[in-house]
């Protein structure tokens, strides 16, 4: 039988279908592309917006006309959330939440027997164990490969509804996530991207350090960073990103010192205004953000950074709007992903007064996208006669490409003998979405 995967949002989620294809493939199953014809279709979806639940409903509805016949299984955050929802759609057969991804393959199985719809959901409080889904060794890509170290998140911020989506702060074993890392480089993969949830509050949970004691010397996610550092072997750890709900400028400090670690970090802010930071349950300043940036910059000047923006949030005036924009130039980040406020059901933010009409909302997303291109255009004309490390994945016909250690795009003339390699680049131009460079 075949089975094809549709994985919205995430890089959680990006590992978490990764592992279960490995799952049906060792049951048997084909893996094959999500435009190809399948027998099971799985989609691994995202809760972020209302835009990301409408995509997972368009997702559904074309894999089920691609085969009126076959199995459709959802998971994810979606599901967790709105699991009625969705087994009220017609084209769904198997609803299953953030914590029975796991027993996925078993449900689709039990359908085939049964033919039965079926809905699995954990409650928030029986989200509270880390489940391993075992070592991941394959990628779709033969370069870069993503190690979720983590699970769930406490912050609870105003606008958020992924706490109740992914209960309780959990971190993985230790021991299981260096072994992933050494078998991946072992296989031949490059960059180690850690991911989680919240990757920040990895062993922040209470009992951590009584389970793991020889781990507890170190705070939180440097004790695996230094692990997966000490490895033997060619290759670099990209962080996926950390929080300022989390983590502050001392902490990012005593990371510097991994030479392993790329210099590129992806540090949501979510807005540059004091007030509307406190509106959003978000524990720091925007002078305490800055100084995060400060000591990254300290590391290198060209240290990559890049944010997510929020605008509309209910009583975000125009004041806090243009403390935003000042933040972006004074951060000059290399990539601002600007959001709209979305209302989410369930969420403190849902209820609050002072909800910024939808025409200012979508004015302040296109001058923050404009704004955010024009630092980005600053951030790259910067780095032009750098030389930095490229990680080169691609050729496109033209060009050889890859990310330097700083996440930029890089397009440059080479051969297949560079691919999958590390090589010293000149960084020339600004190019499509990245630069041109120069081996």
């Amino acid at each position: 039988m075949k089975v094809a995967f549709h994985t919205l949002g995430c890089k959680v989620n990006q590992y978490e279908t990764e592992a279960m294809r490995q799952q049906f493939a060792g049951a048997g199953f084909e893996p094959v592309n999500e435009e190809d014809f399948a027998d099971v279709y799985i989609i691994n979806t995202c809760t972020v917006t209302n835009l990301a639940d409408r995509k997972s409903r368009q997702y559904i509805r074309r894999m089920k006309k691609g085969n009126p016949d076959a199995v459709i299984a959802v998971t994810g955050c979606y599901a967790q959330v709105k699991p009625e929802e969705l087994s009220a759609l017609p084209e769904v057969d198997i609803v299953a939440g953030t914590g029975e991804k796991n027993n996925i393959l078993d449900y689709v199985q039990e359908f085939f027997r049964k033919r039965q719809p079926q809905t699995h959901i954990k409650t928030y409080d029986e989200l509270c164990e880390y489940q391993d889904r075992g070592i991941i060794t394959s990628m779709e890509s033969r370069t870069r490969a993503y190690i979720k170290i983590q699970e769930g998140c406490d912050r609870f911020c105003a606008y958020c509804l992924i706490p109740f989506a992914r209960g309780k702060v959990r971190s993985r074993d230790p021991r299981e996530v260096v072994a992933e890392a050494a078998a991946l480089v072992e296989k031949g993969f490059k960059e180690l991207i850690l991911t989680g949830i919240n990757t920040a509050l990895y062993g922040t949970e209470d009992g951590f350090a009584e389970k793991y004691p020889d781990w507890a010397d170190i705070d939180g996610i440097e004790a695996i960073i230094k692990a997966i550092n000490d490895l033997p072997g060619e290759f670099r750890i990209r962080l996926s990103s950390l929080e300022p709900a989390v983590i502050n400028a001392d902490y990012v400090e005593r990371l510097m010192k991994y030479e392993r670690l790329c210099h590129h970090l992806h540090l949501s802010c979510q807005s540059g205004a004091d007030h509307v930071l406190k509106l959003m349950n978000r524990p720091y300043t925007r002078n305490e953000y800055l100084d995060i940036v400060k000591v990254l910059r300290k590391c290198d000047p060209l240290y990559g950074i890049t944010t997510d923006l929020i605008v509309g949030f209910p009583q975000e005036t125009e004041d806090d709007f243009a403390d935003s924009l000042d933040l972006v130039e004074k951060s000059e980040f290399c990539k601002v992903h600007a959001f709209r406020f979305s209302r989410r059901e369930g969420t403190a933010a849902a209820s609050m007064k002072g909800q910024v009409a939808s025409e200012v909302k979508n004015d302040r997303v296109t001058k923050l996208i404009e704004t955010g291109d024009k630092i980005s255009e600053v951030f790259f004309t910067k780095c032009i006669g750098d030389k930095r490390t490229v990680l080169f994945e691609e050729w496109d016909g033209d060009y050889i490409t890859g990310y330097t250690d700083n996440y930029i795009k890089v397009y440059a003339h080479g051969s297949e003998d560079d691919l999958n390699c590390f090589r010293e680049v000149k960084l020339l131009e600004i190019y499509k979405d990245g630069m041109k460079g120069e081996i």
